[in-house]
């Protein structure tokens, strides 16, 4: 009964705020978001210089992370839980905002930033792909416009599309049509996008009904605004969040050099020296790439950044690259960081437990950190979890479970930090359990 009354308490208590207006300048100088002027004269927030927290700031979790103990089989993890369900919750780098706050907000929007800051996200991540003007914005993938914003409902931009939108036909079952590139469009035009839930009807016959589908777990009720933002908005927004940055340099699809002359490296610089003219250190910045060229010229270009440049691997296990040696030669060429999906460093034992897998045993073994993506990312559990939980399916049987993967990643796999689509059950455990993130 406690429990219910605190997270009614915690329910009623939650006000994410959001942002009404677009920034007035493009560049994000001098840029502070709407509302938050006014959080930071009522609160802890404005006790924050360059993402590291001082005093005692609390954060607001809401419901959810009290719902999925509850939901726990009964244990120790669970009493463990439980027993620190009323104390003050800060926040945690350990908890990554995964593009915002994604499971409930528009990915990669200002909105959704925002909501992952006040859960707790500590580290907060921004995509980066470039437009046709080579300006850095914030998008997952560089061909995802299509799916995450309203860009096929605006003619014009619709019209430069790499594949403007095509209806679907019922008569011979062709789905609809479309793919939007960052970089079929400019900086000016991308700003007047909304930004969407991940999602799209593939049976729409109009582009007003192409933007829907999204997937009944999670919810479009935040998607009347979705602030698009450059990556130097995103820089701006985290500095006055209180946030550190975790970007991600995506791989193009377009051919690079793209138009002859911007090349890989180019893309690669550009995003570090983002950084470097917003004054961040390079200490609060772990950029990241799924290119180990990108991590390694960054490690020998930019050896500041490069120190905590993160490898991130998802390709499937095999001998050539989950031995040892493997591990060991990552980190005699200056990659201190390897981000695998949470499903490469987990397996069962023989008891049907949820314990370390020989890759992650191997990757601690060479001295390497590690980072789990992504938690909240799939849907309910209750079914094994899809994708992300392969390796550990046969012990997952409730959305509860998130908090055991959780555990073992932080108390066996030894990871630095999590991904999470809702940083707020990432937070509530880093606090209950009292997890030190290494950094």
């Amino acid at each position: 009964m406690k429990l219910l009354t605190l997270a009614g308490i915690v329910l009623c208590s939650i006000s994410i705020a959001v942002a009404h207006a677009g920034p007035k300048n493009q560049d994000g100088q001098n840029w502070l978001p709407p509302g938050l002027a006014e959080w930071k004269e009522s609160s802890d927030w404005g006790k924050h210089h360059h993402g590291k927290f001082k005093g005692q700031e609390s954060v607001q979790l809401g419901p959810r992370p009290f719902w999925l103990v509850q939901d726990m089989d009964e244990g120790p993890l669970k009493e463990r839980l439980q027993s620190c369900s009323a104390r003050s919750f800060k926040p945690s780098d350990f908890s990554i905002g995964h593009r915002g706050a994604p499971l409930q907000f528009p990915e990669h929007t200002r909105e959704s930033y925002i909501a992952a800051a006040k859960m707790g996200a500590g580290i907060v991540e921004c995509d980066v792909a470039f437009t046709k003007d080579r300006e850095l914005v914030c998008r997952h993938a560089q061909n995802d416009l299509h799916t995450t914003t309203n860009i096929v409902t605006i003619p014009e931009l619709n019209a430069k599309c790499t594949q403007p939108f095509v209806p679907a036909d019922p008569a011979s079952g062709a789905p609809a049509q479309a793919e939007c590139r960052t970089s079929d469009i400019t900086l000016a035009e991308f700003k007047t996008l909304k930004g969407k839930m991940d999602a799209y009807n593939s049976e729409a016959t109009t582009p007003e009904e192409y933007l829907g589908g999204t997937a009944d777990w999670r919810t479009d009720l935040y998607t009347a605004r979705g602030t698009l933002v450059s990556h130097r908005e995103s820089i701006e927004l985290f500095k006055a969040l209180g946030v550190k940055f975790t970007p991600e340099l995506k791989f193009p699809v377009v051919d690079m050099p793209f138009e002859g002359d911007y090349s890989q490296q180019d893309y690669a610089r550009q995003m570090i020296q983002d950084y470097i003219d917003a004054g961040v250190p390079p200490r609060d910045v772990w950029p990241q790439s799924f290119n180990l060229g990108d991590v390694l010229y960054w490690v020998n270009e930019t050896p500041r950044f490069g120190k905590q440049a993160v490898f991130l691997d998802q390709e499937p296990i095999t001998p050539d690259n989950t031995s040892l040696a493997v591990m060991e030669n990552l980190k005699a060429r200056g990659v201190n960081i390897l981000a695998p999906a949470i499903w490469k460093m987990l397996t069962l034992d023989g008891h049907g437990e949820i314990v370390p897998s020989e890759y992650a045993e191997n990757a601690r073994a060479a001295g390497l950190d590690m980072i789990a993506w992504t938690v909240e990312r799939s849907g309910p559990l209750a079914t094994g979890g899809g994708w992300y939980y392969q390796t550990v399916t046969d012990a997952i049987n409730n959305d509860g479970d998130v908090f055991n993967v959780i555990d073992v990643l932080a108390r066996d796999v030894g990871v630095i930090g999590i991904f999470s689509d809702w940083p707020a059950t990432t937070t509530y455990y880093a606090n209950c359990m009292n997890v030190n993130s290494g950094r």
